[in-house]
């Protein structure tokens, strides 16, 4: 038996480390009294730079790839 520490978000169960465990395999989950304080771990980048866009810019996000492509390689 292994023991693995992980939380509840509020919909589903997230372990806080990897489990080595394979899929559909039985697993027991005890609820215990204590709570932590930071739980999320991201495991991707996506979305952390969020609280730096500007709503004002996204019109020009859309064609900024094309804009910078095309002055590059003076593709007119």
């Amino acid at each position: 038996m292994l023991v693995v520490s992980g939380y509840f978000d509020g919909t589903i169960v997230r372990p806080l480390e990897k489990v080595p465990a394979k899929k559909n395999q039985k697993v027991t989950i005890t609820v215990t009294d204590e709570f932590i304080s930071d739980p999320v771990k991201k495991n991707s980048l996506r979305g952390c730079l969020q609280h730096y866009a500007k709503p004002s810019l996204r019109k020009k996000e859309k064609t900024a790839w094309a804009k910078a492509a095309s002055e590059k390689h003076e593709i007119r």
